[in-house]
């Protein structure tokens, strides 16, 4: 299920880089909502609530301003490269009932058996659905999955209504392998130990001393 936000939004009826400045140094965020041919709607958003919310992938946004109010997914973030503050939001409008495309990120859980170790093929999974029920990540179990074993995406499970929009099925999400250097550790012989250290040592010549 999609995770919904409400946000208290004002209208803005100004633009420029000082205008833009002057709202971030007032904890505010210019944001643009844009909605297919329609004329786009020009916001500001309250800076703390709002990047708080951001931290949830694939969120649904009520947007509420000037006696309006929109649903709307996030488009595109612009953040300042050494602050990392958020300088800028485009939101797309959404409506009731509309499947959309979006980015998943992929995530793994569990153990492979041995020394196997999970490797994520495919970082992010186009999925369509339902703006009701984005899914926020895919997680594919890998628990007691052995070496040379492969998750295609064929086989991962999304949220009911949802369905994959990849151009290859049989695609690889992740592998499971043993790395190299394991293998290298465990198949390596020990090292002998000399049966008896004493004899290992030099002998002391006795008339030396």
């Amino acid at each position: 299920m999609a995770t919904t936000i409400k946000l208290e939004g004002e209208v803005r009826n100004e633009f420029g880089k000082g205008v833009a400045r002057r709202l971030r140094v007032a904890n505010k965020i210019p944001a643009t909502i844009y909605a297919g041919g329609a004329d786009p709607a020009f916001v500001t958003l309250p800076m703390r609530e709002t990047t708080l919310a951001l931290r949830h992938t694939n969120a649904l946004f009520t947007i509420e301003f000037g006696g309006e109010s929109k649903m709307a997914v996030v488009k595109d973030v612009q953040k300042n490269p050494v602050k990392r503050i958020i300088e800028h939001i485009d939101f797309f409008e959404v409506k009731a009932g509309e499947k959309i495309d979006v980015e998943v990120p992929v995530f793994v859980e569990g153990t492979p058996k041995g020394a196997a170790v999970a490797f994520v093929d495919i970082q992010e999974l186009k999925v369509r659905a339902d703006i009701s029920n984005l899914p926020e990540k895919i997680v594919v179990n890998v628990e007691g999955l052995t070496d040379g074993t492969k998750v295609f995406a064929k086989d991962i499970e999304l949220p009911e209504g949802a369905e994959l929009d990849v151009e290859h099925a049989e695609e690889s999400v992740v592998t499971i392998e043993v790395p190299e250097d394991a293998t290298e550790f465990t198949s390596a012989p020990e090292a002998a130990a000399p049966a008896d250290a004493t004899a290992a040592a030099p002998a002391v010549d006795a008339d030396a001393k």
